[in-house]
């Protein structure tokens, strides 16, 4: 049985292709699916593609991904969790939690923006980092976990 990738994407990620085009790109989310399960079976992993508003959701969705990877079945989790990387206790604990391989992603280089997010509740359980690539960074996310 082939190992699973969890993609998961938080808050406003869903307006991808409108909001912002000029930092976030013109691709829409479903274009973002789709060049992650290309690459997603190009490695042999089984793909699991969310997103969510709403902070709840995505722990549920890192639960998941725990239960996966205590069965040895997780390949690992690729997290772009939007403006909740900046504020959320919350998803560090859920993935400090779940002991789960964590890449925190971001399309935009978060850190030529705004001052508050410089800072990252992920980035200290996260294994890497990926950040600035726009949408190509998903496919190179998903290859780099692949060799975990």
């Amino acid at each position: 049985m082939a190992k699973t990738v969890f993609v998961l994407n938080g808050p406003n990620l869903n307006l991808l292709g409108t909001r912002e085009p000029a930092v976030y790109g013109a691709q829409t989310l479903a274009d973002v699916q789709t060049l992650c399960a290309q690459a997603a079976q190009r490695q042999g992993l089984a793909l699991r593609f969310h997103q969510s508003n709403h902070e709840g959701q995505l722990i549920d969705w890192i639960h998941e991904a725990g239960q996966l990877h205590a069965r040895g079945e997780l390949a690992g989790l690729i997290f772009n969790a939007g403006a909740y990387t900046h504020t959320s206790v919350a998803l560090m604990d859920a993935v400090k939690g779940t002991g789960v391989p964590l890449l925190e992603l971001h399309i935009s280089n978060v850190h030529a923006r705004e001052a508050f997010r410089h800072h990252s509740y992920l980035s200290p359980v996260a294994r890497a980092v990926v950040c600035g690539l726009g949408v190509a960074g998903y496919s190179l996310a998903i290859d780099a976990v692949a060799q975990w």
